[in-house]
């Protein structure tokens, strides 16, 4: 049997909380920086997510916490789990980032996590990555998502150009979860409230598109990104290469369990392609 390739090298950043925010009843804002600062690299994308690492109770990790050594030489019961955020802000001035949390009672490990964090704790992520930002070949932009979506979407509409019309759709619990909003762009926002029995993807389809060429940014819940991706390609006409679009959750699966799917489905295509 040829042995296994060795996992890639990537130690964490190892950050310091400075301070929380609570920017709703369910939105919570980690601001970190510190001595690891130095060793997050920003990029250009506008989503720019990262591995947010928690460590398992009582398990001892490498000073470097590097994930490709943990996976190396632990069990994967100890291996730390990971989850995945947008970097809301970055300030290299200030030398500190800050990461949104959505906390939905005590159930998960993130969200329980940011409720109860306090300054001088520590925040290990990886990253990092991205692959969306606004492009100059638009005429126009549309930015779809949930809560998990709002960050990326928020920093898309901070870096979007003065004067590009913007028509963004923001799924939320209800009025108390809506965040202000700033753009250059001419950006109409429109909260969408589940609370009200209001629907995302009917929202969208009855948005009278704009003329010329739309870019657009697509990402929340599993079920309703299926139904936009048919959508905007099929009855659209959207480009695929100007569609960033991705299921980040689905409704009754765990974080876990999606990205099995997920990997599952890719796969399958892989299979179909082949």
């Amino acid at each position: 049997m040829a042995d296994k390739p060795a996992r890639k090298s990537r130690p964490a950043v190892r950050l310091e909380v400075l301070r929380t925010q609570q920017l709703t009843p369910h939105m919570i804002r980690i601001v970190a920086g510190g001595d690891g600062f130095a060793a997050f690299a920003p990029n250009e994308f506008t989503d720019p997510y990262v591995k947010v690492l928690f460590p398992v109770p009582g398990v001892s990790y490498p000073d470097s916490f590097d994930t490709g050594q943990i996976r190396a030489e632990y069990p994967r019961e100890q291996w730390p789990v990971m989850r995945s955020y947008t970097v809301r802000h970055y300030d290299a001035d200030a030398r500190e980032l800050a990461i949104d949390f959505v906390h939905h009672g005590d159930e998960g490990v993130a969200g329980p996590w940011a409720r109860q964090v306090k300054p001088g704790d520590v925040l290990l992520l990886n990253g990092p990555g991205g692959a969306y930002a606004p492009g100059e070949e638009a005429d126009w932009h549309l930015l779809v998502g949930d809560e998990s979506a709002l960050p990326a979407i928020a920093v898309t509409l901070e870096a979007m150009p003065a004067g590009v019309p913007v028509r963004a759709f923001i799924e939320v619990e209800d009025a108390g979860e809506e965040q202000p909003l700033v753009s250059k762009g001419d950006a109409e926002i429109r909260w969408i409230h589940r609370s009200a029995g209001a629907d995302l993807v009917a929202a969208v389809r009855e948005l009278e598109f704009l003329d010329g060429t739309v870019q657009a940014f697509v990402h929340g819940e599993a079920g309703s990104v299926r139904q936009l991706r048919r959508y905007l390609l099929d009855e659209r006409g959207v480009r695929k290469d100007l569609l960033s679009i991705s299921g980040y959750w689905r409704r009754g699966a765990t974080d876990e369990q999606w990205r099995a799917e997920k990997a599952a489905e890719r796969a399958a295509e892989e299979g179909r392609a082949g």
